[in-house]
């Protein structure tokens, strides 16, 4: 209901209407007050009333409906898990079921926001018997001629019977006991290509990677619609061997699925393909041909063999893994767009042959200002130069949701006029170095370059510039960005990159990125001579390999070094809740590690001891710390899924060394000790009593080694 002050003051006698406006119309005007006023009483009403229901109830209330189903809080550490009010909504369905697998599993999922699945170990043990209750798959030793209980043995499909584990499931190391519960949980993510052009190795093979290099088909995880549906393969982001895909191909390949392959628009119908080792055998060769007619797959290493020579090259789409929204990927990046940023120059891969430099062309069209939005995942193999005009700002994207490959052919030159802005978005960049020169040429004249900011957002520039097929660099001393001119500012969000080198007069700020100098003596940051001192810096929630030089660290937080830092200045700056290991020379340190672990440790000893320790008692304190007291990664090969994610055996000083108690480095944003303790403290909830339960992150390593 809504009132018109014009229809109430209609319904006044016309003598006072009369009278009220020979004065001016106070009378209107109260009304119009009145009215305001009760629209405010009626709206405030129809809130109380939706307070009463958690899909419609203000944000305030949700605790409070919270506290009348008895749910406890947990922290939303992340967009995909579930929020407080999903966590209240969902309680009558959790609570229905609760004590079995199902909600386990689906309160896993929600409250994580990574793929999981439940298991209840009892069913896996090896038992005698009872003839009037038999198990039938129940087998103490599995048949050897059935594939695929030896294919998932020791992963969370497994069906195979094994003996009692008596040692506890919550330490993480018992399984296989009556009242144990194993949560699974996949860390990594399947991240989309789409109608990617496959990288050429001859007229018959192809890799998946624009890359070139070997890389592991992931499975594209089909969504659950029911709570009572046990995860299967098909619905969790795990690697795809070659054995299932051979048996399951129907359901890993075609349009939709995880992986499809066309050409010239035509898709390869599933009976063309073969599932085959495509390893390196001697010569160069692959260890397979497909049969005439036919196109082999090798899931394990990323390589299509085709019998007949493709018409075009053919475009793939597929999936990979990975830990996090970083770096180049067709994930969500909407608002990370410049959308006041226009006019846009939206660009393809042409159809013509040679292809023309059509991101050149763009470039060059928005001297003034604007955005060149890339439409696809293609492969550009240009040379590209960015120049932009005094006090005028361009942009360089992916369009959202693609992630294009920028093979450059030399270096990228990037130059501009007074407080000109450049920004580079969602792309993958490999083949040459970004530059951005002290002088550029224009009109045959050479002038100072007066750029003002550069910006990388969610790119990637290939550690080492370009990779080999096996993964290894081609450049690895080469760094991927050089910045020449002192007037320039760099930021640097969610990226991958290799090394940088910035002149002292510039400015880097650095964010959610890794910075890979390929090896732990290769300079990561320093000036252009390599060992000197580089521009001042910022670096927030960063992973850095390689030494660091630097004029001045402004302020590091929640950042790991793998190797010393060199700072001029300490006198200024601050290094906080981080990384850094012996022999740097930084500013003023606050809660970093190893030494908030050796002050602790030496601190304790002094106060059992009653005395103060001597120098030699604390060096040895310090070695002894400083001997395990290190990062430790899954995996620190870019290219890998597991690339710059920290092993669950790293120190716990670093895994919730942060300043909000979650881990160190790029992968902050993660969360997952945040994760990991809100699920422990659902499950106390919905756990029958006597059982114990225990999480069990998924190791694709292990899976590695299943691999035949």
């Amino acid at each position: 209901m809504s009132v018109d002050p014009q229809k109430l003051y209609d319904l006044l006698p016309a003598i006072y209407r009369v009278r009220d406006a020979e004065q001016g119309g106070p009378l209107k005007a109260l009304l119009a007050v009145i009215t305001e006023q009760v629209a405010v009483l009626e709206e405030d009403l129809e809130q109380r009333y939706d307070d009463q229901f958690i899909e419609t109830c203000a944000e305030w209330v949700v605790p409070y409906i919270g506290d009348l189903l008895g749910v406890r809080g947990v922290h939303r550490v992340s967009p995909k898990t579930l929020s407080h009010r999903a966590a209240v909504a969902n309680t009558i369905a959790y609570r229905r079921r609760k004590g079995t697998a199902v909600v386990l599993e689906q309160l896993a999922r929600d409250v994580t926001g990574w793929n999981a699945r439940a298991v209840e170990f009892f069913q896996l043990l090896a038992t005698t018997q009872y003839m009037n209750h038999i198990r039938p798959e129940n087998w103490y030793a599995p048949d050897l001629r059935r594939w695929e209980p030896l294919e998932r043995l020791q992963t969370p499909f497994d069906s195979v019977a094994h003996t009692v584990d008596v040692r506890r499931i919550a330490t993480g190391q018992g399984r296989y006991n009556i009242p144990n519960i194993g949560i699974f949980l996949w860390r990594l993510t399947a991240y989309a290509v789409t109608d990617s052009p496959a990288r050429k190795l001859d007229d018959h093979r192809y890799l998946f990677s624009p890359l070139g290099n070997e890389t592991q088909l992931f499975t594209r995880p089909e969504p659950e619609n029911e709570i009572t549906h046990l995860a299967q393969p098909i619905n969790v982001p795990a690697p795809i061997s070659r054995r299932v895909l051979h048996e399951y191909l129907d359901t890993y390949y075609g349009n939709n699925k995880s992986i499809l392959i066309q050409i010239d628009g035509v898709e390869v119908r599933v009976e063309q393909i073969v599932v085959c080792d495509l390893s390196d055998i001697a010569g160069g060769e692959w260890a397979h041909k497909p049969p005439a007619s036919k196109v082999a797959i090798d899931p394990v290493l990323g390589r299509i063999a085709f019998a007949d020579t493709p018409a075009k090259p053919p475009l793939l789409t597929f999936h990979y893994g990975f830990s996090m929204d970083m770096g180049g990927g067709e994930y969500e990046r909407e608002a990370s767009f410049d959308a006041e940023l226009l006019p846009i120059q939206r660009v393809t891969i042409p159809v013509v042959v040679p292809p023309l430099p059509v991101i050149q062309n763009a470039l060059n069209a928005l001297r003034n200002g604007g955005s060149v939005e890339i439409g696809d995942s293609g492969r550009y193999t240009e040379t590209l130069t960015i120049k932009v005009n005094a006090g005028q700002r361009l942009e360089l994207r992916a369009a959202n949701g693609y992630r294009p490959t920028l093979v450059l052919g030399n270096e990228m030159q990037i130059s501009g006029g007074s407080d000109a802005e450049v920004t580079l978005n969602g792309l993958l960049i490999t083949g040459g170095t970004l530059r951005v020169p002290a002088t550029y040429s224009e009109n045959n004249q050479q002038k100072d370059n007066k750029l003002r900011m550069l910006r990388l957002r969610h790119c990637t520039l290939v550690p080492g510039v370009s990779l080999q097929n096996n993964g290894d660099p081609n450049s690895p001393g080469i760094p991927s960005l050089i910045v020449e001119s002192p007037n320039v500012s760099v930021e640097i969000d969610h990226c991958i990159v290799g090394g940088l080198r910035v002149v002292r007069d510039a400015h880097v700020t650095i964010t959610d990125s890794i910075v890979d100098a390929i090896s732990k003596t290769a300079v990561a940051y320093a000036g252009l001579g390599g060992g000197v001192a580089g521009a001042p810096f910022r670096m927030i929630n960063s992973t850095v390999i390689g030494p660091v030089y630097t004029v001045e660290m402004e302020l590091v937080s929640n950042t790991i070094f793998m190797a010393p830092i060199h700072s001029e200045r300490k006198q200024q700056g601050c290094v906080r809740f981080s990384y850094v290991p012996p022999g740097s020379h930084t500013p003023r340190r606050h809660r970093c590690q190893p030494d908030l672990e050796i002050a602790a440790r030496i601190e304790k000893a002094e106060t059992e001891a009653k005395a103060r320790l001597s120098q030699p008692q604390r060096d040895a304190t310090r070695a002894g710390v400083e001997s395990w007291l290190v990062p430790s990664f899954t995996a620190l090969h870019y290219g890998q899924p597991e690339y710059g994610q920290l092993r669950l055996g790293c120190p716990i000083q670093i895994r919730t060394g942060a300043d909000d108690e979650s881990e160190m480095g790029a992968f902050h944003d993660l969360y997952q000790p945040q994760r990991e303790t809100n699920l422990r403290v659902r499950l106390e909830e919905y756990l029958r009593f006597g059982l114990e339960a225990g999480i069990v992150y998924e190791d694709l390593n292990r899976q590695r080694r299943r691999e035949p």
